[in-house]
């Protein structure tokens, strides 16, 4: 047998590639990380990018998969300096005519505000939220033997739907039609195409069960308590370290990937058979985001004040003209009125900012690799619902999708999610295999979210890509 320095090297630090590293370190392995970037993180890097004390989420910014994740739920995560903190409200909905919609911890309060479908609503989460623990086990990871399975198949039977359709038939009021809309949206896929219902579901069972918290002090401290777990176990990182080749790392039993197809063909193609290849190649990444963060000399002026309950808010109005948003995005246009997705985590988290100043973050939906400038359209959907929102903004920092790319290289064309999260490809992310986080070459595992259960910070592609390996080579 060869010598080797590890048994196991991580590329990549983002949340999945941490979440690998932690669960073969806690298995007894010697672990290195490696990350080209200056700071560890992927998508949980805080950084100031507006002015000097101003802490702006460069990416992810609210985390209720982190909260409901089976993996972060094992993990002393306050004992390494993470303090979770939730909102009054996980989710506010403005629209154009009267109060707010707002998505609460209180299954009842939240369906008593949408009148005559309040107990529509009831009925159809309330059976999802008595049991969201062994159901957000089942959803969170590849295609397997449910350990539930009527429990699996009666989500299955809303949310294999489109959101419009499962909205449309549930209820009958604009209320609760609007906020599913919104919360189908984060799929990024066209409200009419499946299983768009499902990522509506998840993300309002999720506001019920255990909220829509923040990180205090920003995102990046959730990186550094992984990273600060990990090497209490014995793990090291490496940053300011771009990897070319897996060839050029150091020796080791097994290479874990936290990237997307096209970086695993860059890396390691050549040690990989032509079928899987071709694979790779097809596989199909999603529209991108345009991303906007503010510093703000006063809180965000909402008309609705309930907006001020929540850290998140969707300005998007109906569920007609979200869809319509969200349709052109993923076909390659700009919408004139864009659906937004907001988050105003210094009213809630003083460390954001200076006294009595502020941040916001906000990102909506754009074609692929698009260059195009929407900050106009952006601040236009929020003075919409925010007259003057305008006249308190300090700094204004942008990021269209080809941008976020050059920022994360697995962010392909601006696609947060890591490619396209619809029936085609969900669970057969990167390539249709029995565990698709193993590649033909039995050293080499992909860790990523281009793997089940998709994106999102939840560690679960992580968690499931280490626990194949230590199966198949450790």
């Amino acid at each position: 047998m060869p010598s080797v320095d590890y048994d196991a090297v991580v590329v990549g630090s983002g949340p999945n590639g941490l979440a690998a590293a932690i669960t073969l370190a806690r298995a007894g392995c010697s672990v290195l990380v490696l990350d080209a970037a200056d700071t560890i993180g992927g998508g949980l890097r805080s950084k100031p990018l507006t002015l000097p004390g101003f802490i702006h989420d460069v990416c992810a910014a609210i985390h209720p998969l982190a909260k409901a994740s089976p993996f972060f739920r094992s993990l002393p995560l306050a004992d390494h300096g993470v303090t979770w903190v939730e909102p009054d409200a996980a989710l506010a909905h403005p629209l154009d005519d009267g109060p707010a919609v707002l998505l609460e911890r209180s299954l009842p309060r939240t369906g008593a505000a949408f009148g005559a479908d309040g107990d529509a609503y009831v009925h159809l989460m309330g059976p999802l939220v008595r049991r969201w623990e062994p159901l957000m086990d089942m959803l969170l990871g590849p295609l397997r033997l449910p350990r539930h399975p009527l429990l699996l198949a009666s989500f299955g039977l809303r949310g294999l739907r489109s959101a419009g359709a499962l909205a449309n038939s549930a209820f009958t009021g604009q209320r609760a039609q609007s906020l599913f809309a919104g919360l189908a949206a984060h799929a990024l896929l066209p409200l009419d195409q499946r299983p768009s219902a499902a990522f509506g579901l998840v993300l309002a069972l999720l506001g019920h069960a255990v909220g829509w918290p923040l990180v205090r002090g920003g995102s990046q401290r959730l990186a550094d308590a992984m990273v600060s777990y990990l090497t209490s176990l014995g793990g090291e990182v490496q940053t300011n370290t771009p990897v070319a080749s897996v060839d050029d790392l150091p020796p080791s039993r097994v290479v874990l990937l936290d990237v997307t197809p096209r970086q695993v063909l860059r890396l390691a193609g050549h040690r990989l058979p032509t079928s899987y290849r071709r694979q790779l190649e097809r596989y199909r990444y999603g529209p991108g985001v345009f991303k906007m963060d503010w510093a703000l000399d006063d809180p965000i002026p909402w008309r609705a004040e309930a907006c001020k309950r929540a850290a998140t808010v969707h300005l998007g109005g109906t569920l007609r003209e979200i869809a319509d948003a969200e349709e052109a995005a993923f076909n390659g246009q700009h919408s004139e009125r864009p659906f937004v997705i907001l988050a105003q985590p210094s009213l809630f988290d003083d460390t954001r900012a200076p006294a009595r100043q502020h941040t916001a973050w906000a990102y909506c939906h754009s074609p692929h690799g698009s260059t195009f400038d929407m900050s106009e359209r952006i601040e236009s959907q929020i003075e919409r619902f925010a007259p003057g929102f305008q006249e308190r903004v300090l700094a204004r920092h942008v990021m269209a999708p080809a941008a976020l790319e050059q920022y994360n290289s697995n962010y392909v064309g601006g696609d947060i999610s890591s490619g396209v999260q619809d029936l085609r490809q969900i669970f057969t992310r990167p390539a249709i295999r029995l565990t698709p986080y193993t590649t033909p070459d039995k050293k080499l595992f992909i860790c990523s979210a281009s793997t089940p259960p998709g994106g999102g910070v939840h560690g679960m592609s992580g968690y499931f890509a280490a626990q194949a390996a230590l199966r198949r080579a450790l």
